[in-house]
Protein backbone atom coordinates (compact mmCIF):
# COMPACT_ATOMS: atom_id res chain seq x y z
CA UNK A 1 0.00 0.00 0.00
CA UNK A 2 1.39 3.42 -0.79
CA UNK A 3 0.50 6.44 0.83
CA UNK A 4 -0.59 9.62 -1.44
CA UNK A 5 2.62 11.36 -0.04
CA UNK A 6 4.70 8.43 -1.82
CA UNK A 7 6.19 9.27 -4.84
CA UNK A 8 7.88 12.49 -5.53
CA UNK A 9 5.48 15.45 -6.82
CA UNK A 10 5.61 19.13 -6.55
CA UNK A 11 5.28 19.00 -2.64
CA UNK A 12 6.52 22.34 -1.14
CA UNK A 13 6.76 24.22 -4.26
CA UNK A 14 7.25 28.06 -4.03
CA UNK A 15 4.75 29.05 -6.52
CA UNK A 16 2.42 32.22 -5.80
CA UNK A 17 -1.14 32.09 -6.30
CA UNK A 18 -2.93 33.84 -8.74
CA UNK A 19 -4.59 36.86 -7.73
CA UNK A 20 -8.54 36.22 -7.45
CA UNK A 21 -10.56 37.21 -10.29
CA UNK A 22 -14.19 38.45 -9.78
CA UNK A 23 -16.60 35.49 -10.92
CA UNK A 24 -19.00 38.41 -12.64
CA UNK A 25 -17.21 40.79 -14.51
CA UNK A 26 -13.38 39.47 -14.48
CA UNK A 27 -10.97 42.05 -12.67
CA UNK A 28 -8.65 41.10 -10.88
CA UNK A 29 -7.54 41.77 -7.40
CA UNK A 30 -4.13 43.72 -7.03
CA UNK A 31 -4.00 41.62 -3.69
CA UNK A 32 -6.21 39.99 -0.79
CA UNK A 33 -9.37 41.40 -1.04
CA UNK A 34 -10.64 42.39 2.26
CA UNK A 35 -13.98 44.16 0.36
CA UNK A 36 -14.71 41.71 -1.94
CA UNK A 37 -17.61 38.59 -1.27
CA UNK A 38 -16.61 35.31 -1.15
CA UNK A 39 -19.36 32.83 -2.26
CA UNK A 40 -19.68 28.58 -2.13
CA UNK A 41 -21.56 27.08 -4.87
CA UNK A 42 -21.43 23.73 -5.82
CA UNK A 43 -18.48 23.55 -3.80
CA UNK A 44 -16.09 25.60 -5.72
CA UNK A 45 -15.03 29.18 -4.61
CA UNK A 46 -16.40 31.64 -6.53
CA UNK A 47 -14.89 35.44 -5.73
CA UNK A 48 -16.83 38.48 -6.36
CA UNK A 49 -15.35 42.38 -6.76
CA UNK A 50 -17.29 44.96 -4.48
CA UNK A 51 -18.84 46.60 -7.71
CA UNK A 52 -20.66 42.97 -8.64
CA UNK A 53 -21.68 42.31 -4.74
CA UNK A 54 -22.78 45.65 -4.18
CA UNK A 55 -24.72 45.90 -7.12
CA UNK A 56 -26.50 42.15 -6.23
CA UNK A 57 -26.68 42.64 -2.35
CA UNK A 58 -30.21 41.24 -2.32
CA UNK A 59 -29.60 38.44 -4.55
CA UNK A 60 -26.56 37.57 -2.31
CA UNK A 61 -28.32 37.62 1.33
CA UNK A 62 -31.24 35.69 -0.13
CA UNK A 63 -28.15 33.10 -0.64
CA UNK A 64 -29.21 33.05 -4.59
CA UNK A 65 -27.18 31.06 -6.54
CA UNK A 66 -24.91 33.72 -9.15
CA UNK A 67 -26.56 32.07 -12.19
CA UNK A 68 -29.73 34.19 -10.76
CA UNK A 69 -28.48 37.29 -10.26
Amino acid sequence: MTSPHEGGGDEGSATEPEPPACARCGVRADGPPPTWTLSVENGVRLHYCERCSRENLRAIEGRLDSRWW
